[in-house]
């Protein structure tokens, strides 16, 4: 690979390169910036790094100016949050060749992230709560905000022990402050990430990565599904790595980082294999050289 997923032909057989396709920085709800996130994943002995913020390429630029004295690859990325009903599905953008492209419905998402922040703030000064939005906006600093910054305010404040008890008792699903997000299709993402020359990979499905949904959103579209991810058990490793060679998706995979140095969630912890990295660059090379049809008998190569 060269900067930003493409290139080397062939990916070393010894299986000692290693990459991590599914990581955040300060950009969104990071705790370390994208120059320290390359700088961390050097150190993790990682060949290359996918950077994935919520909603925002913003850090993509300074990530890949870091690479450059770094000696690994910065694969350029983002997660979009898609609502369907009461459905939230996450989707990664990978290998974006057109980050510019995404800018216009990137920054209509990230002031929906705003509006909602608002309503949670809100929603927690009516039960007594006292925490404001210049609190939650305190934490995102320049980044995309989020929940985990309103969790963080909550912490910041007193009003829970650590951000695992702001969800359970403020944030989660059916909680007193829970928002659900504006709808936007996961068609919708998916046409999104194709418009910058990216592939869409279905991020941490867990048990819903069936063959029924997987097939659905391949319909839509969907380019891979995220086979290695922490909240991943043994048997939907197993299941899904089968179902993405069965229905030709690209398999992915990472550490989900926003700055563990511990746990399941450290940077690397996942040892997903360079060669899925090549794999992705080359279904992404094939899409925009059928002119958009991932599909197509060039699409679908695996060589």
């Amino acid at each position: 690979m060269t900067e930003g997923g493409e290139g080397r032909s062939s990916p070393d057989p010894a299986a000692d390169r290693h990459v991590d396709l599914h990581t955040h920085s300060t950009a969104s709800d990071g705790a370390v910036e994208p120059a320290g996130l390359v700088e961390r994943a050097r150190a993790a002995g990682l060949v290359a790094v996918a950077l994935t913020d919520h909603d925002t390429v913003d850090g993509v630029p300074e990530a890949q100016a870091a690479a450059q004295t770094a000696g690994i690859d910065v694969i350029p990325g983002v997660e979009l949050s898609a609502v369907e009903e009461d459905r939230e599905v996450h989707i990664l953008g990978l290998h974006l060749r057109d980050t510019a492209a995404l800018e216009p419905r990137l920054a209509a998402l990230r002031e929906a992230r705003a509006r909602r922040a608002a309503a949670m703030v809100a929603a927690l000064n009516a039960q007594g709560v006292g925490v404001t939005l210049g609190d939650v906006l305190a934490h995102a600093g320049a980044g995309a905000v989020g929940r985990p910054h309103v969790a963080r305010a909550l912490v910041g404040a007193g009003w829970a022990r650590d951000q695992r008890d702001a969800f359970d008792r403020y944030l989660a699903t059916g909680r007193v402050a829970y928002v659900p997000k504006e709808p936007f299709s996961v068609a919708d993402a998916i046409d999104l990430i194709h418009a910058a020359g990216g592939v869409a990979v279905f991020a941490h499905p867990g048990r819903e990565g069936t063959r029924a949904r997987l097939e659905e959103l391949r319909a839509s579209g969907l380019d891979g599904v995220e086979v290695r991810h922490p909240s991943h058990s043994a048997d939907d490793q197993a299941r899904l790595g089968t179902l993405a060679e069965f229905l030709d998706l690209v398999p992915s995979g990472g550490s989900d980082w926003h700055g563990a140095t511990d746990g399941p969630r450290v940077l690397g912890a996942m040892s997903i294999p360079a060669a899925w990295a090549d794999r992705q660059a080359r279904r992404a090379n094939a899409y925009r050289q059928a002119g958009g049809d991932p599909w197509s008998s060039g699409g679908a190569s695996h060589s």
